[in-house]
């Protein structure tokens, strides 16, 4: 099968003529996903950090990669929106499940589910992106709030600790949307 010729007269190789919507926010590209700056790393608990990539203010919810290093049990939370997952080294469940998520599988978590995340310990590095809609709603083993995180306290999260570490609190403002 030969290749189809490309010619610049073809409408397909032209590029849209006119301006974007002037009220739409501006397109988000993040070089170096996996940072080689220790620094952008926001910590979480010990062995626990997340890097945001994505935190739309205007809808809710943030794309994150969450890294843990060693095993341990993260936290146990409720979702009241949908949470979608791709673990991009290593692997974790939660205690509530029998299915393991590893290298490349995608989770979809359903709204309204409780789960416990752990990392075992024959696992040296997790990474995982993460979507979060809405919140985590963190509860004890009876279902009982203990805390949250919304998009609006992981910007809080990242402007301070990006305070204290010399990149700035306005290095999150790039993230924001």
């Amino acid at each position: 099968m030969s290749e189809p010729e490309i010619t610049p007269s073809s409408d397909k190789w032209i590029p849209y003529r006119h301006s974007q919507p002037k009220d739409s926010p501006p397109e988000l590209v993040v070089p170096n996903v996996i940072p080689t700056d220790e620094r952008i790393w926001v910590p979480v608990e010990e062995n626990v950090w997340f890097r945001p990539l994505l935190l739309a203010a205007s809808r809710g919810y943030w794309m994150n990669l969450l890294r843990v290093r060693r095993s341990g049990v993260l936290s146990r939370h409720r979702h009241p929106q949908p949470v979608h997952a791709f673990v991009l080294r290593g692997e974790w469940r939660y205690l509530e499940h029998d299915w393991i998520a590893k290298e490349g599988s995608y989770a979809y978590e359903a709204p309204g589910e409780t789960h416990t995340l752990v990392v075992d310990p024959h696992v040296d590095e997790m990474i995982t992106l993460f979507q979060v809609n809405g919140a985590m709603i963190y509860v004890d083993p009876d279902g009982q709030t203990t805390g949250f995180d919304d998009v609006f306290t992981r910007i809080e999260k990242c402007r301070n600790h990006y305070a204290k570490n010399g990149l700035g609190a306005e290095y999150i403002d790039q993230f924001i949307r």
